[in-house]
């Protein structure tokens, strides 16, 4: 599995935030005693939900060293805990009033099994929030895909990421079923990209990161070379030379 950087993560910080505070904003309910943060990074969205809840007991779970480390030094108010969501919710003993998710759950495999799961850590009226990336009919992932499977490329990875993502119509079946209300909604955030090297910098994180760790450091070069190549073909320059990155994200929210 290839490993998450936390630093390289946090150079966007702001942009990977938003979501979060947006999700948070749009759950109902007034208070919480008890929340948890599923998929928690580097701490920013269990903060986000921390602020939102205010009196609440709030703790941070990821399947990252890394990223737990940092989340306890940049939030030494909050418990985080290592914890994988692709593997069994029994080691968590306790319930809770809110279960929050922000951008993590495209990691995890079966969902239909997965969001049951999460409902189960629910105290009756509690409230499952979720916002998972949508982007991966976007340029970027289309350039990422066309790479790998390149004549030049396609001997060097093993297998190709898979996108555990589903559709929103299977969300919403899964929620009708495993829920007694739940909302539905999308957004498409438009970040202003200083440059295509910004591009790069923000995919080194998160989609580029199994394939950068596969190759050796010349590799690595050339394959960034190659991508960010593509980049420029796929995203024009404004008039002030920035870049329109756009970023769709699914949310939903639901009660149990």
């Amino acid at each position: 599995m290839a490993k998450w950087d936390s630093d390289q993560y946090l150079k966007f910080e702001k942009e990977r935030t938003q979501p979060s505070i947006d999700l948070a904003r749009r759950i109902e309910r007034e208070s919480a005693d008890s929340v948890i943060d599923i998929g928690c990074g580097p701490g920013n969205s269990t903060s986000v939900i921390a602020g939102r809840f205010p009196k609440a007991r709030v703790t941070g779970a990821d399947n990252s060293q890394n990223m737990i480390g940092k989340a306890k030094a940049l939030h030494p108010e909050l418990d985080f805990i290592l914890f994988d969501a692709s593997g069994d919710f029994g080691e968590i003993k306790e319930k809770y009033d809110v279960v929050f998710s922000n951008a993590c759950i495209q990691w995890v495999p079966d969902h239909k099994k997965l969001l049951p799961k999460m409902m189960s850590l629910l105290n009756e009226g509690g409230t499952l929030a979720v916002q998972v990336p949508m982007n991966y009919k976007e340029p970027v992932h289309t350039i990422i895909g066309e790479l790998i499977k390149s004549k030049k490329w396609r001997d060097k990875f093993d297998e190709p990421r898979i996108f555990y993502t589903l559709t929103q119509e299977e969300y919403f079946d899964i929620l009708a079923a495993a829920s007694s209300d739940f909302t539905i909604w999308e957004t498409v955030y438009c970040h202003r990209m200083a440059s295509h090297e910004s591009i790069l910098e923000w995919y080194r994180g998160t989609g580029l990161r199994p394939y950068l760790e596969a190759l050796n450091e010349t590799d690595k070069a050339e394959f960034e070379k190659d991508f960010l190549e593509e980049v420029k073909k796929a995203y024009p320059k404004q008039e002030n030379g920035e870049i329109i990155f756009r970023f769709p994200r699914f949310f939903f929210t639901a009660e149990k």
